[in-house]
């Protein structure tokens, strides 16, 4: 039941666990069995409970308004059972206005197309207890976190083309991804949402798993079995705008109660969707409460925050005169900045083992700072222009490389700025944009060498790892959220061996703390060269803590050979060689160095010893210092 403590909350926008109170609830009023329901809608005249227990008649279970001022109505229904469909009938005090809409808190619904919420409990028995006593080491900012992301109404399908729902896709999934060496899995928004075309993007209910894929419960099994196996479970949280669909947030109570009712503010030109309202007290606590309910209940380890910079920025996708000012004149969003800060002072006091990530696309300063040094205090950030930078390099033919070099250096300047995580997501294989294994040039060995290249790159450069399905055999064609990855050609040798690379690139990164240990601490690199403009090579040291030894890398980005090619070293003795993309059983020629160099005594790169290497054409090398 809602107290006078829980009302205060609320007002104030503090209230982070009000999935407890508002919604529906299974129960009894006395010896009498049934469901109480809570919704707040302040601008109603009068709110019915629709169900299948009535029929749908609009005139039997009419809700009662607190005397509060909370816009709180309230009220037991007797003879309610869990699965029953139910909607909220709204009559509002303004111009007539009347709507039937699905409850902002409930926890389960119908399979779209249709709307109506569903009376259900959230019971569940976990198993991973072992997962959850390690998992703030697992997710930690120091330890090696490489995601893979992935959309899961076409992941994989069955032989009739419908979805793998929850529990059937627990266990291949885990197959998978535990096979490949991933730390972590990304799930695209599976918040319910009408338009399966959004991706979940466009958000109807903030606390209920789409049920495409099946109930609650299926859900809880998938992140279950994951953490069961050792793999975290992220998921694409969509606070910064909601569809305009008649059953869901929009104009709920006939006002613009969830969204700001000047369009210059609540509505989204690009996106056709609206934009909360950060500044009234009660839709913080909604969205506060919505990401909580996410880890309270499903256990999941952490929140990837979708399209950060639509928030901050009150002109984003605006021309001139389209946007307010904030009272200072600048065009910052102040109540999202707020928002933003006290989400995640509340996510990381109440899980201080999870991570928050933010999408963010600009150069907004410290973004992943603490909010005690000005920051918004997530815990980690997208890359974005280290991902556009690489993909513009790669993407042009080797011999116009060396008037691009900069594209693949320029990232180390600001690399330590933020805790920042590289992406190759969803974004960038589809609308036309073709697959990561399209944009590469060349013939088809080329393109596969030129992404184990890419890959390489990714897997060795400071920051933590993200890439989306199907990147990782190198699937030919642009991703379709209307068909499944292509597996049949996923088993060809050649994309195979790609996988093979994956996994090798994933199993050095976790094991060589040179690799993780210092993503976001400057002195963790070190470049040897970055200057050979004519050869398109760059090389580079990775360093972890004092016992951990240095680890070298050297990437080829042209199909030339480059033989005795000398690259400074400090250390004496043998250089191990833990990966070579060229080698054959990546799909490459064979080139290499024997597993390994012995540093001489001739100085290079300002350092007092140096290896003479074979470079393998569109390759990347990496060698583990002697120890010291």
């Amino acid at each position: 039941m809602l107290t006078d403590h829980d009302i205060y909350l609320f007002r104030q926008g503090t209230h982070s666990r009000l999935y407890y109170q508002l919604g529906c609830h299974l129960g009894a009023q006395g010896a009498q069995p049934g469901a109480r329901f809570a919704l707040w809608a302040p601008n109603a005249r009068r709110v019915c409970v629709l169900g299948d227990w009535s029929g749908w008649r609009p005139d039997v279970h009419t809700l009662t308004a607190r005397g509060d001022g909370s816009g709180i109505w309230e009220g037991f229904v007797p003879g309610v059972e869990r699965g029953q469909r139910y909607k909220y009938r709204i009559e509002s005090s303004h111009a007539g206005y009347v709507a039937e809409k699905a409850d902002p808190f409930a926890v389960h619904g119908e399979v779209p197309p249709a709307t109506a919420s569903k009376v259900w409990s959230l019971d569940y028995t976990w198993n991973d207890g072992e997962w959850m006593r390690r998992r703030a080491q697992a997710n930690a900012l120091h330890a090696p976190i490489s995601v893979y992301e992935l959309h899961l109404g076409s992941w994989r399908r069955k032989h009739d083309g419908s979805w793998l729902g929850y529990r059937e896709a627990a266990p291949a999934l885990a197959d998978y991804v535990q096979s490949l060496g991933y730390t972590h899995v990304e799930l695209l928004p599976i918040t319910e949402h009408p338009f399966y075309g959004s991706w979940g993007y466009q958000t109807t209910a903030y606390f209920a798993p789409s049920a495409r894929y099946g109930t609650p419960q299926d859900l809880m099994h998938l992140v279950d079995t994951l953490h069961q196996r050792g793999i975290g479970v992220l998921l694409d949280w969509v606070p910064s705008h909601f569809p305009n669909d008649a059953h869901g947030l929009h104009y709920f109570d006939g006002t613009f109660l969830y969204e700001h009712a000047d369009a210059r503010q609540g509505f989204h030109p690009e996106w056709k969707s609206y934009i909360f309202n950060y500044g009234r007290h009660e839709v913080r606590a909604f969205l506060l409460s919505s990401a909580l309910f996410w880890l309270d209940r499903y256990h999941l380890d952490g929140l990837r925050v979708d399209a950060v910079a639509s928030m901050l920025y009150l002109d984003y996708g605006r021309k001139s005169g389209e946007w307010v000012p904030n009272r200072h004149g600048g065009k910052e969003n102040l109540d999202a900045i707020e928002f933003l800060r006290m989400l995640n002072e509340t996510v990381y006091r109440e899980y201080p083992a999870v991570q928050v990530i933010a999408e963010e696309s600009t150069a907004w300063p410290k973004v992943s700072r603490p909010i005690y040094d000005g920051g918004l205090g997530f815990g980690l950030k997208w890359n974005m222009g280290w991902m556009h930078d690489t993909l513009d390099y790669l993407s042009a033919d080797p011999v116009f490389r060396k008037y691009r070099h900069d594209r693949v250096t320029f990232s180390i300047w600001y690399a330590f700025f933020e805790n920042f995580l590289l992406p190759l997501s969803h974004d960038e294989v589809v609308h036309g944009k073709g697959s990561l294994y399209r944009k590469m040039p060349g013939d088809h060995w080329q393109k596969l060498a030129n992404l184990r290249l890419l890959f390489g790159y990714l897997w060795t450069h400071p920051g933590k790892k993200l890439l989306f399905m199907g990147g990782e055999f190198g699937q030919d064609a642009e991703w379709s959220h209307d068909a499944s990855l292509d597996w049949a050609g996923a088993e060809t040798p050649e994309r195979q061996a790609l996988r093979l690379w994956i996994g090798d690139l994933n199993r050095v990164y976790r094991s060589e703390p040179a690799l993780h240990q210092r993503d976001f601490d400057a002195g963790g690199f070190e470049w040897i060269d970055c200057h050979d403009v004519e050869a398109s090579v760059i090389s580079f040291m990775r360093k972890g803590s004092d016992d951990a030894a240095p680890i070298l890398v050297i990437a080829n980005f042209t199909p030339v050979p480059r033989h005795n090619y000398v690259v400074g070293v400090d250390r004496k003795g043998v250089w191990q060689e833990l990966l070579n993309s060229d080698a054959p059983r990546y799909g490459g020629s064979g080139m290499g160095n024997l597993g390994g160099l012995e540093s001489a005594p001739l100085p290079a790169h300002a350092r007092p010893r140096s290896l003479t290497l074979t470079l393998p054409p569109l390759a990347v090398l990496v060698f583990k210092a002697p120890h010291g």
